[in-house]
């Protein structure tokens, strides 16, 4: 099984700095990210347009790091040519930049449907559900990149049976949603809304249990997804 010292084997001390460069501007990225969704929840609930128009015009620097990331790995690749975990570190680099900036990119949208909803000024289900699924999903992506950050296997897989449970929560939600809609039709729009940063949401948890289904393939090199079980599976690869 791999561990943190792992990649600090290496004959080259250039090469250990760079493969430890990409892992902490994967997390600085991603704490950035995490913040941008949290707030934008908060400036959605609050009605803040200001705030959330802040956030959105923040998103290009998210979209500066992963451009910024993505040359790294493709340096390495091209000048290190790295096998075994080296490569699968690099390979797993590229796949959770590509999952972080799309968060940032989700925050940005429930921040925009933040500025929509405080036009309507009008919330029937109080915000309760965005609330809720706003808090497990930031929570999800939270432990999916201490997973990354400590190559803890077992918060991964922890992450990945979370999403299941957000999935639920996220039908539940609109489920009720529409009959906040059907009760009073003047609530259409505000609701859509609602729905749209929602959606976003739950996008963001997929997005948490894909990086923790990378750090299952760094740790292990298994590829878990699409998996009905995955503590089964794991196990039948020799856990």
């Amino acid at each position: 099984m791999l561990k943190q010292d792992d990649y600090r084997q290496h004959i080259s001390a250039n090469f250990n700095n760079e493969l430890e460069g990409i892992k902490n501007h994967l997390l600085e990225m991603g704490g950035k990210v995490e913040k941008q969704l949290n707030e934008a929840v908060a400036a959605l609930v609050a009605r803040d347009t200001g705030e959330a128009e802040t956030i959105i015009n923040r998103d290009h620097e998210v979209n500066q790091m992963e451009m910024r990331i993505d040359d790294e790995c493709a340096t390495i690749l091209a000048r290190r040519q790295p096998a075994a975990s080296d490569l699968r570190l690099v390979v797993t680099a590229i796949k959770v930049n590509t999952d972080i900036e799309r968060i940032g990119d989700e925050a940005a949208k429930i921040a925009r449907q933040g500025i929509r909803l405080a036009e309507e000024n009008v919330s029937p289900s109080n915000y309760i559900e965005i609330r809720h699924i706003g808090a497990h999903v930031a929570t999800m992506l939270r432990k999916s990149l201490d997973a990354f950050a400590r190559l803890d296997m077992n918060l991964a897989v922890e992450v990945i049976k979370e999403d299941d449970d957000v999935d639920k929560e996220y039908g539940s939600a609109m489920r009720s949603l529409v009959t906040f809609m059907m009760e009073d039709q003047r609530n259409i729009g505000a609701i859509l809304n609602e729905m749209w940063a929602l959606r976003s949401l739950e996008r963001i948890g997929d997005h948490a249990s894909n990086i923790a289904e990378h750090v299952v393939y760094l740790v292990r090199g298994l590829d878990v997804r699409h998996q009905d079980s995955i503590e089964a599976f794991i196990e039948q690869a020799g856990e």
